[in-house]
């Protein structure tokens, strides 16, 4: 009897897929999430500034079984790197007491080991540094200014002026940029410079504070009468009138401008660093609250390539909530490539609660899980020492 055509092509294939006698079976499991750790330049280790801290984070990473290191190296306008346009006092007084760059032996040490390093970059936050050298070259004006015309340079103790701070609050106090600003990004650009010349063989850049400051409550757009949001320079508003051809007025179009503003310092960053450099972002975990409130668009980022990766900081005592947000950023556009971070600061005294947030994220099969942060961890060594990485 005939078989018909269709059938024997599905014969062929099958016979054709069949591996050979005594081949190992293709696996189809997930691959191990990478295992990253935030340090923090100025935490309580200060790690940079001791090659003796150096070699330790090094040796309690490869034990502990981590693969990626964000490390800070630029925070408040200073860095820990050699600049000509950041402060770089932090930098030149490490090497004037070892005798030898931080960045150096922390590379030579990571790479000897297997493990990768990103340069932890705070963008668009200047902390509290009032004489940062960027406000010194672009101007007052480089400051963002509130919804009320107010710049946070005028707030005091960096937060919400009365009568709003009866009700609002910045969840972030301090100094924040305005990335719309001539000026802002070009000379972020230059300090980015300045450390690829000083660290050409990094693995990454690690952006950090790479949105608009979020006042709390949150005002979801600023189509609504309420709350308070930023961006709202004259500078900007009159770039924003020149570009759309309109007269200033608050709503889709606005946010879009200002969304795009920080899209651009990403894109550029993108388009200056080594080609062998990954791009990551810590960003915040809802996607939407990212978008309409914090100019965030994160999901852009990974969509256009702008990023490989983006780390959403699933900060919570929640673990339910934390169950709900892992498996929703697994999903939509680029969530293979979103990384989760977890504050392990939260239970230093439940060590319990940490390692129940690992497996919960673990179940969701991650790109990467980074944890905040090794400072906080070294505080309570037993802590750090007990993390399990699987439920072996």
């Amino acid at each position: 009897m005939k078989l018909p055509l269709i059938a024997l092509l599905a014969l062929v294939v099958a016979a054709c897929s069949e591996p050979e006698p005594g081949a190992p079976a293709p696996s189809t499991a997930a691959p191990e999430p990478r295992r990253a750790l935030w340090i923090l330049a100025e935490g309580s280790h200060r790690t940079l500034e001791d090659p003796a801290r150096i070699d330790r984070l090094l040796e309690r990473a490869t034990r502990l079984g981590f693969t990626d290191l964000l490390v800070q190296v630029y925070r408040g306008g200073r860095s820990w790197f050699p600049s000509s346009h950041a402060d770089d006092t932090p930098y030149r007084n490490i090497v004037a007491s070892s005798g030898e760059p931080p960045l150096r032996r922390l590379l030579d040490g990571a790479h000897a080991r297997g493990l990768k390093v990103h340069a932890w970059f705070n963008a668009l936050s200047l902390a509290r540094n009032r004489n940062a050298p960027l406000l010194e070259h672009v101007g007052r004006k480089a400051v963002t200014v509130d919804r009320a015309g107010r710049s946070l340079l005028d707030y005091p103790r960096y937060d919400v002026p009365p009568p709003d701070r009866q009700h609002t609050r910045l969840g972030t106090p301090g100094l924040w940029l305005d990335p719309a600003v001539p000026g802002v990004i070009e000379y972020l650009e230059q300090t980015l410079d300045d450390l690829v010349e000083a660290a050409p063989d990094l693995d990454g850049l690690h952006l950090d504070y790479v949105r608009h400051p979020l006042a709390l409550p949150f005002a979801p757009g600023s189509r609504f009468d309420v709350g308070l949001d930023f961006g709202y320079g004259e500078v900007s508003r009159i770039r924003f009138e020149q570009e759309h051809g309109v007269k200033f007025r608050r709503g889709d179009q606005w946010d879009g401008f200002r969304r795009d503003r920080v899209n651009e310092l990403v894109r550029r960053f993108k388009l200056r660093l080594p080609e062998a450099w990954a791009l990551s972002a810590a960003v915040l975990p809802w996607a939407d609250r990212a978008y309409l409130v914090a100019m965030q668009d994160w999901r852009r980022w990974l969509e256009q390539g702008w990023t490989d990766f983006v780390v959403a900081m699933v900060y919570m005592r929640d673990e339910p909530l934390l169950r709900y947000v892992s498996h929703g950023l697994r999903g939509g556009i680029g969530g293979e490539r979103v990384w989760l971070g977890l504050g392990a600061w939260l239970f230093l005294k439940q060590p319990e609660r940490i390692q129940i947030q690992l497996d919960q994220v673990r179940a969701v099969n991650p790109a990467g899980i980074a944890l905040f942060s090794y400072d906080a961890l070294a505080d309570a060594p037993e802590v750090l020492e007990g993390l399990r990485w699987t439920n072996n």
